[in-house]
């Protein structure tokens, strides 16, 4: 493996995923392999409104001791502009200098609600929160997260002309369609066209599991966004930076002292060892497939070994 050209700005970046990324893995990860580089970074799972207030627990995940030194990014989804300019404003007034705009979640609740992968289908409701964008431009840096349609992955196409009005860092793109969730093969031609209509830098993000993977995306992308592929293999990002894959044996105990990390967190925090079985099972659903069966079924059963 070569490794990363010292001249070229590649973007790594951690992506939201609702009850895993939350602020204690984000610590545990930043002190194990963010730290080393400086230069990954972290976004929190979306923030929503919720009976007509911002959510308060997910704006105490974003605020949280735990996030302290690490490059976060709080992610945001709605449905309106109305929704878009409360969420907005409440991070502002939190200390937000970025923020994130979830345009791909496919949970069908949000989607049917218009929220997530649901805004790629209404256009109007689109171009008015571009325009909403305007006066925050200045204070704040906005990005998206997207998928490539809702059960066609050509339906973003019809959507890059707004996309290029926005002030944006960038575009970050899952090249699947929300109906086919995380299973199925990548649209990458459909992936490929959209990019091209794009006058931001485009992120990747999907199924990126190897350092060897990023090298090859990093001639065509401006950065990658991985979330599973951290899950199972936390030193993926620390692997492409040093050039240097480790063994199968270093990745499952780099797995192994990650989860063990947030466990030693979490029971300072939870009440009891079933809370805290319960908030770890999750992860195991993550584990490197090499990793000894009955270690696994153990860490499901007893949340921790």
């Amino acid at each position: 493996m070569a490794g990363p050209s010292p001249d070229k700005e590649f973007r790594l970046m951690v992506a939201p995923l609702q009850g895993l990324t939350e602020a204690v893995w984000r610590s545990a990860h930043y002190e194990m392999f963010g730290r080393e580089q400086g230069d990954v970074e972290y976004f929190t799972p979306f923030i929503r409104v919720e009976k007509g207030q911002v959510r308060a627990r997910d704006l105490r995940d974003y605020i949280s001791l735990f996030n302290a030194g690490m490059m976060l990014t709080p992610q945001i989804i709605f449905k309106d502009a109305e929704e878009w300019r409360m969420l907005v404003d409440a991070l502002a007034e939190a200390g937000a200098e970025r923020i994130d705009m979830n345009m791909g979640c496919p949970f069908v609740p949000q989607v049917r609600k218009g929220r997530g992968a649901g805004m790629l289908c209404r256009r109007d409701r689109l171009q008015e929160i571009a325009e909403a964008m305007r006066p925050y431009a200045d204070a704040i840096e906005f990005s998206v997260k997207m998928r490539l349609g809702i059960d066609d992955p050509t339906q973003a196409l019809d959507l890059s002309e707004i996309i290029n009005e926005m002030p944006l860092r960038h575009v970050v793109v899952h090249p699947r369609t929300a109906k086919a969730q995380y299973k199925g093969a990548l649209n990458l031609a459909e992936m490929d066209d959209f990019a091209s209509r794009l006058r931001h830098p485009v992120i990747f993000n999907g199924e990126v599991k190897s350092p060897s993977e990023i090298e090859a995306l990093a001639s065509k992308y401006a950065g990658v966004m991985a979330g599973r592929g951290l899950l199972a293999r936390p030193s993926l990002f620390a692997e492409y930076r040093r050039g240097t894959e480790l063994s199968t044996q270093e990745i499952e105990d780099a797995y192994l002292n990650l989860l063990k990390n947030v466990s030693a967190a979490l029971a300072g925090i939870l009440c009891g060892p079933s809370q805290l079985r319960d908030k770890l099972k999750p992860y195991w659903e993550y584990a490197p497939s090499t990793l000894d069966k009955k270690i696994v079924k153990a860490g499901k059963k007893q949340g921790i070994i």
